[in-house]
């Protein structure tokens, strides 16, 4: 309910399926990182170069997923990349019963769920634009990110458990099975959605410009370039460091693999107080002032990972980092997410969203592959120390304005009264 109102059965649906593919993600949480230290053997350099290969690759082959999302039915495009994701993944545990899993093997299955994730996410925001309405996108973009980290407190220290005791790639069997159920989810949402037409008819083919339409929208966006600026650089820089923590805590510092679940699924109850609170702080100060003071608290954080150490102590020093780090970005991603849907128009949201996770993704890549070239001179603790300190001026890129005239639906009255 919103103010009284529900957001509809269809969005119940839509949220259930996000809900059971988000549980089975978390419950897989660096199951491919995790598969290459302990069963492949690989090292820091190795692990930074699957996430890195993988995320770059699969970048690369969704570019022009977003403009042909743009004029397909957005439902049918998310189950079929729900499908293609639960078949690539199902290999894995596949080729690891008769002993032929290899390293070549994650790389490309990392490929292909990337590709897919990019397309399902461009599909499945725009389909959220048409779905609901514009009052509500902060209430429903808050109910997914307070799932996604309900789902990231119970995932990984299940996981992990779970791959102790019934072996490696179990966590990977319940995420492959997660997206078929989340397709069926999607289909279980019934309605009719009109197929998207584009200039010059049904027909017509894609152009090389409409490649680029994505990025052009954003990058002539006064309020969306700074964010889009800001979002990939702050993700690129938490995400290239998550391999080398995974190395440095279960590698050099001895921790067990379910005290490393434990470290990053506990502190998420702070992304879940986060996004419970996006809400009441957006209808208070506004979504520019929320997004700003979340986004410039959410930087101040990683810095202190470089400090962990052996044994509980090692192991609170993380929670609470990662408790402070989460609780920020759980208030700053519910209400960014609204503010962009709401300032794209509608016949671009798709090629908007696959054009930044694409450069999203990409930038990950690059910064992981960096970063575990730099572990590999340095050692792990001093990278992720360097990323710590560039995260403090990441704020400087936030918007300090919103220089987009347009009235800010939780503030006013009457909107939030129909």
């Amino acid at each position: 309910m919103v103010g009284g109102r529900p957001l509809g059965r269809r969005f119940g649906w839509l949220w259930a399926a996000y809900a059971v593919s988000a549980f089975g993600t978390r419950l897989a949480f660096d199951a491919f990182a995790l598969i290459a230290i302990l069963v492949l053997h690989a090292g820091p350099t190795e692990v930074s170069a699957l996430a890195a290969a993988g995320l770059a690759v699969g970048a690369a082959v969704a570019v022009p997923l977003g403009p042909w999302v743009e004029f397909r039915r957005k439902r049918p495009v998310m189950i079929a990349m729900d499908l293609t994701r639960c078949a690539a993944l199902l290999s894995v545990p596949a080729a690891y019963a008769v002993g032929l899993l290899t390293f070549v093997q994650l790389l490309v299955v990392s490929v292909v769920v990337g590709a897919a994730d990019i397309a399902f996410n461009a599909a499945s925001g725009a389909y959220l634009k048409a779905l609901v309405r514009p009052e509500d996108l902060v209430v429903a973009n808050g109910r997914f990110e307070s799932t996604n980290w309900t789902a990231t407190v119970l995932g990984p220290p299940v996981g992990t458990a779970a791959m102790g005791l019934f072996g490696p790639v179990t966590t990977v069997v319940a995420d492959a099975v997660s997206y078929l159920l989340s397709a069926a989810g999607i289909r279980a949402i019934g309605g009719g959605e009109p197929r998207p037409v584009r200039a010059g008819g049904p027909g017509a083919r894609l152009r090389p410009g409409d490649l680029l339409e994505g990025w052009r929208f954003v990058l002539g966006h006064p309020v969306l370039r700074p964010l889009f600026f800001n979002t990939v650089l702050v993700s690129g820089l938490i995400m290239a460091t998550s391999p080398l923590l995974a190395v440095l805590m279960l590698g050099d510092l001895g921790f067990a693999p379910w005290q490393y679940g434990l470290a990053f699924g506990l502190p998420c109850l702070g992304g879940i107080l986060g996004s419970r609170l996006a809400r009441p702080l957006v209808a208070r100060f506004g979504r520019h002032r929320v997004m700003l003071t979340a986004g410039t608290l959410r930087s101040c954080w990683s810095l202190g990972l470089a400090f962990v150490r052996p044994g509980t102590a090692g192991l609170v020093l993380v929670v609470a980092v990662e408790f402070g780090l989460i609780a920020c970005m759980g208030v700053f991603t519910p209400v960014f997410a609204a503010y962009r849907l709401d300032r794209t128009p509608t016949d671009r949201v798709a090629r908007t969203l696959s054009a930044w996770s694409v450069t999203g993704k990409v930038t990950i890549a690059a910064l992981t592959g960096l970063w575990g070239l730099l572990a590999a001179a340095v050692g792990p603790r001093t990278a992720i120390a360097v990323a710590g300190v560039l995260m403090l001026f990441t704020p400087v890129l936030l918007p300090r304005h919103d220089l987009v005239p347009q009235q800010d639906p939780e503030r006013d009255p009457a909107r939030s009264r129909t």
